[in-house]
């Protein structure tokens, strides 16, 4: 992902990008605040100055490791209805997203960090992952697998309360089966 007015990067530095925040995410959800910026590029095969190229101060590489994963997520929801029935890619979805959020507990720590110093990591999160669903129920719905009377944010805020409420993923599964239940037409 380039900015507006940036170069795309060339193939070999956005598998390096790739690679700090997929360590990053590793490094963030197990030390937090405590996580080695030496030992996130050391993990991802590349130099600090690698690292600091990509990403010039922590805050920016704990917001981008997020953002990173909320963009998995939410592109996720296209290649789903490419490969699975449209319930089904809503119900694998709810699945990825429970999996998210398990994610950004484990990073709670450093992503506190970085709204503390001024920046909202979560700026643009809720009307991602609402738009994810919306493409979701209207292609469930134009298929005719899905109601036609759901509202995205309603899915995602109960897709949300199953995340946090949730003992174990097995219980999670199966409550979402139940509310999957109450989506199908």
């Amino acid at each position: 992902m380039t900015a507006p007015g940036e170069r795309p990067l060339r193939a070999d530095a956005r598998r390096n990008r790739e690679r700090l925040l997929q360590s990053a995410v590793k490094a963030f959800s197990v030390d937090g605040t405590e996580a080695s910026l030496e030992g996130i590029a050391k993990d991802a095969g590349v130099g600090i100055g690698t690292l600091y190229r990509h990403f010039p101060t922590r805050d920016e590489l704990v917001e981008a490791a997020y953002r990173n994963e909320l963009a998995k997520l939410c592109d996720s929801a296209r290649e789903l209805l490419t490969e699975r029935a449209t319930d089904e890619a809503l119900r694998r979805w709810m699945d990825r997203f429970v999996d998210y959020m398990a994610t950004k507990r484990e990073m709670a720590d450093a992503l506190r960090a970085v709204i503390a110093s001024g920046r909202n990591p979560y700026a643009t999160s809720r009307d991602r992952l609402t738009t994810a669903v919306q493409l979701l129920i209207e292609a469930g719905a134009a298929a005719g697998t899905l109601r036609d009377d759901v509202q995205p944010l309603d899915v995602l805020t109960a897709v949300s309360g199953v995340a946090m409420a949730a003992g174990t993923p097995e219980q999670a599964g199966r409550i979402l089966d139940l509310l999957m239940d109450g989506l199908r037409r």
